[in-house]
């Protein structure tokens, strides 16, 4: 149950920011940051007026059932509203409930996408080429740009590590439920006995971090410069344009050495640097305060196993919120990422409010 307090806070904040959006001295510096607060306050105030109000509108439904003068149509239809009434108040209590979640910070960022071939050796890496296909198509259908900062290839077409910027609206709250391992099931080109091998990837989410969220002090950098190579220690480059970079307070280290250009490595490095070191204080900042992290999906824990991709049986199942779709090439295509998503954020959602 939402305390009525909390609610009758609600519509006076939504009422004082009325007042003061349509005042003429209201503060121009202050004006935008109130307007989305207003905007957000909007869409919950109906459902705040109505549970505030829930508890006089039922006794006065009830009077009407106990005033034995009341003719039978009045009853059966206080009887119906009364109905009406408590179901109605059981979903906005819910919406309510959800408003008043703490808002992730990091929803309405872009995202750092990693992927990287797990056990499995070339099956693994053929797998990861296949999941980084498949945020391609989901980009693509969702018009989010994908950008590629950093690639290493295997033989045969599979990747042994992918490092991608994902732009677009709210990008992070749609992906963040993709960290983890990621295990793929499947009869291996090479496999000439017909049997199902199990290999994995893992893919790291994280919100792109800009300059203003993390700082960075130069002091802090160790860059080391070294020649870039192609497969198997080949020279691709003639100079040091390679770029090592380690952070030294946290340990974190970031080579790129995808471009030509020594300074363009570095602006990459740093990209993915920064977005690191931010996901690495989120993660502190949550296991402070909730140490039932166990309970919940997990949003960043790499060694966990949150999938499975089973070819043989054409099915794509969920681990954290024991969801099977058995429509294995049509997620592969992007087709319904979607309801796979809505399910992990509705469960997230309750466990949020189970604990409230």
């Amino acid at each position: 149950m939402v305390p009525l307090s909390k609610v009758q806070d609600l519509i006076k904040k939504h009422a004082k920011l009325e007042k003061e959006l349509s005042s003429e001295e209201i503060d121009k510096n202050s004006f935008a940051e109130k307007s989305k607060e207003y905007s957000d306050l909007n869409e919950i105030i109906k459902e705040a007026n109505s549970y505030y109000n829930y508890k006089k509108n039922k006794e006065e439904l009830e009077k009407l059932l106990n005033d034995e003068s009341s003719e039978k149509e009045i009853k059966d239809l206080a009887i119906s509203e009364l109905n009406e009434l408590e179901k109605n108040n059981e979903n906005n209590e819910k919406k309510i409930k959800l408003f008043l979640l703490p808002k992730d910070e990091a929803d309405t960022k872009n995202a750092i996408i990693e992927i990287r071939a797990g056990t499995g050796g070339l099956e693994a890496s053929l797998f990861a080429s296949d999941l980084f296909k498949m945020y391609e198509k989901v980009s693509h259908k969702k018009k989010w740009l994908l950008e590629v900062i950093s690639i290493s290839k295997s033989d045969a077409g599979g990747l042994k590590e992918v490092i991608a910027s994902i732009k677009g609206k709210n990008i992070y709250s749609s992906l963040k439920y993709e960290s983890g391992v990621h295990r793929v099931q499947r009869v291996p080109d090479t496999e000439t006995q017909g049997r199902v091998h199990t290999s994995a990837a893992t893919v790291a989410v994280m919100p792109e971090a800009e300059e203003v969220d993390v700082k960075i002090e130069d002091k802090d950098l160790r860059i080391d410069v070294f020649r870039s190579s192609g497969p198997g220690g080949q020279s691709v480059n003639t100079t040091d344009s390679a770029v090592r970079i380690t952070h030294v307070p946290t340990g974190i280290v970031v080579s790129q050495q995808d471009e030509k250009s020594q300074i363009r490595n570095k602006e990459k490095g740093l990209k993915i640097l920064r977005s690191r070191i931010y996901e690495l204080e989120r993660q502190k900042r949550d296991d402070e305060r909730s140490k039932d992290r166990k309970n919940k999906i997990g949003t960043g824990d790499r060694s966990e196993r949150i999938r499975t991709y089973n070819f043989p049986q054409g099915r794509v199942t969920d681990h954290r919120i024991n969801l099977t779709l058995h429509k294995l090439s049509e997620f592969l295509e992007g087709e319904i990422f979607d309801e796979m998503i809505e399910n992990l954020v509705i469960q997230a959602q309750e466990t949020e409010l189970s604990s409230i």
